[in-house]
C-alpha cells in the first residue's frame, strides 16, 4: 500500500521478526539477523530476530539460538508436517 503526498511516496512496510524470550513493556530490544536454514529441506530462509537487551547478553540466549536453528522448519515443510498429522 502506498500513499502519495506531493512528490514523496510513503510505503507501508511489513517487517517480520521472530521474538525470542520475553520483552518487557519498557525494556529495550535488539534486532539481529541469523543465518537460518530449514532443518528438513536445507533451504535458506530469512532470519530476522528480536529479543530483549538483557537476554541477548546471556548464556541461555546462546543455548536457545542453537536449539532454534536445529528445529526450524520453512513454511512449506511446516505445512507438510501439519497436514500429514
Amino acid at each position: 500500500m502506498s500513499f502519495v503526498f506531493g512528490p514523496f511516496f510513503i510505503t507501508k512496510c511489513l517487517v517480520l521478526f521472530v521474538i525470542i524470550g520475553k520483552i518487557g513493556k519498557n525494556e529495550k530490544s535488539v534486532n539481529f539477523e541469523l543465518e537460518l536454514h530449514c532443518a528438513n529441506c536445507k533451504k535458506k530462509v530469512p532470519g530476522g530476530m528480536k529479543c530483549s537487551k538483557k537476554f541477548y547478553e546471556s548464556k541461555s540466549f546462546e543455548k536457545k539460538i542453537i536449539e532454534f536453528k536445529k528445529n526450524y522448519l520453512c513454511g512449506v515443510c511446516r505445512d507438510k508436517k501439519r497436514t500429514n498429522k
